[in-house]
């Protein structure tokens, strides 16, 4: 896997982990957290070999995926069995593979307590590990209450890795709720940006924005970008823009089927796609390797979501790029993520003469890519109204 050598978190976290302490990580987006928890685990059951042995927990079905293809990669030569266990996919086929007794489930929990509930013959009773991944995510999605189910049903001698970006009182809670005499490793307190990102803002006038886009789209022609949105119809309503203008774009948001999602993430990351369009369902956790480039279409109104999304680039040692287009109505929540990251973002002004010759061009793309997308929501909203009203905002279903 082209590990040569263990990152900060995984030199911190290994040893404790195969003396077989509980664990709380702290740590960066990026810093090769899901290896810290796997190699522990994958040790542990060399000599144990027993089915349902580690159950991880993540907060979106995408993570649970790349959570599981890291397992798959570190197991491949043991014999692991895995299965994730998450919503948008058919049940009767993840009772199956829960049927074939795998080593380790990779769950999002609501889907995971679906099936305690209501799978013959699924239980977690002879549990040996339990990871929480990006645990503060878990609890600002709503989680809370099917987490304290899970933690009441499952065998209170186990060993739990808690693993989250900050410590907050809500994680302490849980902490305690879980952990015994863990030992908490940290890389990074306080809320940082890696050295090698470079960050800028450019400052758009009213009803510019979309040429602002398309400006940056054009300096930027041929590497990898994301642009983050805040809502799912923002996310499709600029992937469709981006399309008509010729560029190779595609959406990633909650109002996509599963397999829509992970086709639209695979194509981005075999590059047959060089645009990935996302809400903040894409901003945590993913591992992307060559991301050139950031561009924050809408500013996050969390400061750690910024941090999230401008850490999708510039991993793991290399550099990268972030804009933020800034509005009026953004200048707020620009000066409290500068607090937060402890810098001002340099100002990024583009060419005049350049903007007013694409504005007309952009214009009328746009008219078209928001009667797609009206046409897209009308199509998807009879089933999606009923599935989940917070998908709006994109917040992760079970």
């Amino acid at each position: 896997m082209k590990f040569d050598k263990p990152t900060p978190i995984q030199c911190e976290a290994i040893p404790y982990g195969l003396e077989g302490r509980d664990i709380i990580g702290l740590a960066q987006t990026g810093s090769g957290k899901t290896a810290a928890f796997a190699i522990p685990i994958l040790q542990a059951l060399w000599y144990a070999q027993t089915p349902y042995f580690a159950c991880v927990l993540a907060p979106t079905r995408e993570l649970a995926y790349q959570i599981r293809e890291t397992f798959d990669a570190l197991g491949s030569g043991m014999g692991l069995r895995c299965a994730t266990i998450v919503g948008g996919m058919n049940m009767m086929e993840q009772a199956t593979a829960l049927q074939r007794k795998p080593h380790v489930i990779v769950a999002t929990p609501g889907r995971l307590m679906d099936h305690l509930e209501n799978t013959k013959g699924f239980s977690l009773k002879a549990l040996k590990f339990l990871v929480m991944d990006e645990a503060d995510r878990l609890l600002d999605l709503e989680f809370g209450p099917v987490l304290d189910k899970i933690l009441k049903i499952i065998p209170k001698e186990r060993t739990t890795y808690l693993f989250s970006a900050t410590m907050t009182s809500k994680i302490e809670k849980l902490q305690r709720a879980s952990l015994s005499n863990p030992v908490r490793v940290s890389v990074s307190n306080k809320y940082a940006t890696v050295d090698t990102l470079v960050q800028t803002l450019m400052v758009v006038p009213d009803g510019y924005k979309n040429t602002y886009l398309i400006y940056l789209l054009n300096e930027m022609v041929g590497k990898s970008i994301i642009i983050f949105t805040r809502t799912c119809a923002h996310a499709q309503r600029t992937a469709l823009l981006a399309r008509n203008l010729g560029f190779q774009a595609i959406p990633l948001h909650g109002q996509l089927t599963q397999a829509q999602r992970l086709g639209a993430l695979n194509k981005f990351k075999s590059g047959s796609r060089n645009i990935l369009v996302a809400t903040d369902v894409a901003a945590r956790g993913l591992d992307i390797p060559s991301v050139d480039a950031v561009i924050n279409y809408d500013i996050p109104t969390d400061s750690k979501a910024y941090i999230h999304r401008v850490g999708r680039t510039a991993r793991a040692g290399r550099s990268g790029k972030s804009v933020s287009l800034v509005t009026q109505y953004d200048l707020e929540l620009i000066l409290r993520i500068e607090a937060v990251i402890n810098m001002k973002l340099p100002k990024e002004v583009p060419d005049r003469d350049i903007i007013l010759s694409l504005h007309d061009t952009v214009d009328k793309a746009t008219a078209q890519a928001i009667r797609d997308t009206k046409e897209f929501q009308e199509t998807h909203g009879k089933s999606g109204k009923k599935k989940n009203r917070r998908d709006d905002m994109d917040r992760e279903e079970r």
